[in-house]
């Protein structure tokens, strides 16, 4: 049985034979957006206020070729980034990026998530996006990373989930006993790998998942090697998942993709049984939606969260009314009636509550509150609170 310094040496040898993610290097700052990776939008989502600065230091925790980084830093530009990954190969890409698209706010690593400790100070922001899982300890990791959360932060996190990845843990085991005594040769697995796939009949289970999810992203080698060749993973299930979070002493905030963990859209047509749900804890409630509808739940993503995490409560008219509303800076399609909500679907405003966020995107210096506003702009209150929850207004008390 391997060690978990043979295991951790092992997966640094993957990610230095396939630097991941193997995103191409501009020569300007990458488009788009993840609205997790900006604390402004993160921290409202988190807290349902805006932040009260945003000069916070952020940690990207196994960091690999410096993508989710990149975004990081241009993202928060009050910020300092720091960046930390277990192979040297990809952190040699992750410089060469972050200097190439003018990402000059951030510094590098080479440090294994365990050695967290050694970093200076606490941090506002970690991010820690599909890591967790490939630590041989991961319980280890987390807490690691939780001792350097600061008082008030917030900690982003994305691991495996059993039920969506079933048949890639099919394929991953069939490529290694094809293996054999060549497992760790990353190159022959991935050669295995797509020769299984191309042996396979179109009706086969495994490859219809494959040609339907993630196909696109595996054309590429280092992709197709983090998923099927990979010598470390785990996968889990809302038990096993909660186990991990409740070994990291944080606060459980939410899933950062709420939409998935909603039971209306599979229950919906029996109220009865939405009614027997009502009798059920947040995790067993999760729990029977994973069951329920196993393919959509690929991966976790979730808030973990350091006290005192104060939470804001708009419930009250005065209160609403009294509040500073900013636009939500992650916006995709903006300026436009068209564009997409921060869970990336399509919403299209009215030609109020259009000329409602423009008054909102002049507001970081008018300083003027929901009801001055709503002077000038014919829009209900109500229509506001929808504006709120689809995460398209920050609002900071007045």
């Amino acid at each position: 049985m391997e060690t978990a310094h043979e295991t951790s040496a092992a997966v640094q040898r993957l990610y230095d034979t396939y630097p991941f993610p193997p995103e191409p290097l501009l020569d300007e700052p990458p488009p788009g957006y993840n609205w997790r990776w900006n604390w402004l939008a993160a921290y409202n989502f988190c807290t349902g206020q805006k932040p009260q600065r945003q000069n916070i230091r952020i940690l990207d925790a196994g960091c690999g070729t410096g993508v989710g980084t990149e975004y990081l830093v241009h993202l928060n530009p009050q910020a300092s980034v720091v960046g930390i990954d277990l192979s040297a190969g990809a952190l040699s890409v992750a410089k060469e990026r972050c200097q190439r698209s003018g990402a000059n706010r951030v510094e590098f690593h080479h440090l294994s998530l365990y050695d967290a400790e050694q970093l200076e100070g606490e941090f506002d922001l970690i991010n820690c996006v599909g890591v967790l899982h490939h630590l041989p300890d991961p319980i280890r990791g987390i807490q690691s990373l939780a001792a350097k959360l600061a008082p008030g932060g917030l900690m982003h996190i994305f691991v495996y989930a059993e039920l969506g990845r079933w048949e890639i843990q099919l394929m991953q085991k069939a490529i290694a006993l094809l293996q054999g005594n060549q497992r760790g040769d990353y190159t022959d697995g991935v050669q295995v790998g797509r020769q299984i796939f191309s042996a396979l009949p179109e009706s086969n289970r495994l490859v219809k998942r494959e040609k339907e999810r993630w196909s696109l992203e595996n054309q590429r080698d280092a992709n197709f090697a983090d998923m099927y060749v990979h010598p470390q993973e785990i996968d889990y299930n809302i038990e096993t998942l909660f186990e991990l979070i409740d070994a990291s002493g944080l606060e459980f905030i939410g899933f950062s993709n709420p939409r998935t963990w909603e039971l209306e859209p599979l229950l919906g047509k029996k109220p009865e049984l939405i009614k027997r749900a009502e009798g059920l804890s947040d995790r067993e409630r999760y729990r029977l939606i994973e069951l329920l509808n196993p393919e959509a739940v690929t991966h976790y993503e979730f808030f973990l969260g350091r006290s005192p995490l104060a939470k804001a409560n708009w419930s009250s008219d005065d209160t609403l009314l009294s509040a500073i509303p900013e636009r939500n800076p992650c916006m995709d399609g903006w300026p436009s009636k068209c564009l997409f909500n921060y869970d990336y679907e399509i919403i299209k405003l009215s030609e109020e509550e259009l000329h409602f966020l423009q008054a909102c995107e002049a507001n970081s210096g008018e300083q003027r509150t929901v009801g001055e506003i709503l002077d000038r702009v014919k829009l209900e209150l109500k229509q506001v609170r929808s504006l709120l929850k689809q995460q398209l207004i920050v609002l900071n008390a007045g």
